[in-house]
């Protein structure tokens, strides 16, 4: 009988609790970036490509439930619990700017421009805010009929997008007019969307439901039922042929996106996955896990040894950089204090 091959995934190990984000930087002169928030209230930087640790930031007070990465993968910004939302210089580390909210921040998000960060949480306020005068007031839209889960920009930063944690469907907001201009039909509360990298499709996962809906008209284009409750779907950016979805199954499963059919499972998450994305050129996938690991797949054909599979290392081994296209990056960068953020046993 054929020896099935089995995907082995690159593990990455220095997150001490629950990862609940994850978000990659586009392709920059020195390579791609990815960058995960987690419950131990450490956002950490990583090569996207290889996994290998760049630098935590250290700041936050309570659970990161958001970050992201500007264009350029110059700076960073994370949502917490800690009732703030921080920027960080993605070089140094260093933290730029702390907003203060009146409650937990879930979800944050740089504009296409760079100029602007928007958040969102248990406020039921989305809040703009100007990063070129970090100290004005934000603007505020605070209509929003939940508590906020997800944002994102779209249409050139005219138009923003938010779901809420216990209310269903995704709202669609006119920048100029803070007005709510349409609202996506869900079933259950929507745990994660996402823009594609053309801006041509909103994936959306609410229940045990994928949802691909047209991102200029806001037609329904494909409604996938899962295996089980997913939190999170990503669609492959380059082909768009394929998504991957994880969720209470500890599974993240692949798909065919023209026809739903399920085309790879990859198993060794060792809880719930709460995120999957993949990367700025579809040549590998992330999901983060309850298990506090982050695993990176290749879409591809797998071609490495099993014994090279584990690397990614966190800050509890030294920083070992193959690409030199992070040095960069790194050689600024303020390393944690060595068992600061390590995995406790």
């Amino acid at each position: 009988m054929e020896k099935k091959k089995v995907a082995v995934p690159l593990v990455c190990h220095g997150h001490s609790r629950p990862v609940v984000d994850l978000f990659y930087s586009p392709v920059t002169p020195d390579g791609f970036f990815l960058i995960s928030a987690s419950k131990d209230s450490n956002p950490m930087l990583r090569n996207g490509e290889t996994g290998d640790w760049i630098g935590t930031f250290e700041g936050h007070k309570g659970a990161v439930w958001s970050c992201c990465l500007d264009s350029n993968a110059l700076r960073a910004a994370s949502a917490s619990a800690d009732f703030t939302a921080k920027l960080w210089d993605a070089l140094t580390g260093d933290e730029l700017h702390s907003f203060e909210h009146k409650h937990i921040v879930r979800a944050c998000s740089f504009s296409e421009d760079t100029h602007l960060l928007l958040t969102g949480g248990v406020e039921k306020v989305l809040r703009i805010y100007d990063l070129n005068r970090p100290d004005a007031p934000p603007r505020e839209v605070d209509n929003s009929p939940g508590s906020i889960r997800t944002v994102a920009w779209l249409h050139s930063d005219q138009t923003i997008l938010s779901s809420c944690t216990d209310i269903s469907g995704v709202r669609l907001w006119d920048v100029r007019s803070g007005k709510i201009v349409q609202t996506l039909e869900t079933k259950s509360s929507v745990t994660s969307a996402e823009v594609s990298q053309d801006g041509r499709y909103i994936t959306t996962a609410d229940g045990s439901m994928v949802k691909f809906w047209d991102a200029n008209h806001f037609g329904l284009v494909k409604s996938y039922n899962m295996p089980c409750n997913v939190e999170s779907a990503s669609l492959e950016p380059k082909l768009g042929d394929k998504f991957v979805a994880g969720g209470e199954d500890m599974w993240i499963h692949v798909f065919d996106f023209h026809t739903g059919e399920e085309i790879g499972c990859n198993k060794g998450h060792h809880g719930p996955v709460h995120c999957v994305r993949f990367s700025p050129g579809g040549e590998s996938y992330a999901s983060g896990s309850e298990d506090g690991t982050i695993r990176i797949w290749q879409t591809g054909p797998v071609s490495q040894n099993e014994n090279e599979s584990v690397s990614g290392n966190g800050p509890t081994g030294k920083v070992k950089v193959s690409a030199e296209d992070v040095t960069n990056k790194i050689e600024g960068f303020h390393i944690s204090k060595e068992g600061k953020s390590s995995e406790k046993d």
